[in-house]
C-alpha cells in the first residue's frame, strides 16, 4: 500500500539520519577521550608529590595518578565501543533495506544520510 511504503521510506530515512548522528557522536567522544589523557605519559607527570618532597624524583615512584586518568579513559573507551556497536547495527539494517532493490527505499537512505550529515 502507498501508506506502508511511505512509512517504510520514512523509517529508513530516520535510521540513516541516526546512523550519521551516531557516527558524529563517536567522533566527538574520541576527541574528548584524547583530551582527557595527559599530554605526557612520563613518570614525572604520573607521580603525585608526597608530603615533604621537593623534587619529582625523590623516593620511589608511585603511580597514584595513573588510575584516575585510566578510569576516565576506560569509560570513554566503553562509550566508544557502544557507539560502534550501534553504528554497525544501524549500518547493516540500512544496508539490508537498500538490498530490497526498491528505488524509494534507496532514495530514503540517501536523503536520510545527507540530512544526517548536514544536521
Amino acid at each position: 500500500s502507498p501508506a506502508g511504503m511511505a512509512l517504510s521510506v520514512l523509517v529508513i530515512l530516520l535510521l540513516s539520519m541516526l546512523y550519521e548522528a551516531v557516527k558524529m557522536g563517536k567522533a566527538v567522544l574520541l576527541q574528548r577521550a584524547l583530551l582527557s589523557l595527559p599530554r605526557s605519559l612520563s613518570r614525572e607527570s604520573l607521580v603525585e608529590p608526597e608530603e615533604g618532597d621537593t623534587g619529582p624524583t625523590q623516593g620511589s615512584p608511585s603511580l597514584m595518578g595513573f588510575p584516575i586518568f585510566f578510569r576516565r579513559w576506560f569509560r570513554y573507551h566503553v562509550g566508544q565501543t557502544l557507539f560502534h556497536v550501534v553504528q554497525v547495527v544501524l549500518g547493516y539494517v540500512v544496508m539490508l533495506a537498500v538490498m530490497s532493490y526498491n528505488a524509494w527505499i534507496f532514495l530514503g537512505a540517501i536523503v536520510g544520510s545527507t540530512l544526517g550529515y548536514f544536521v
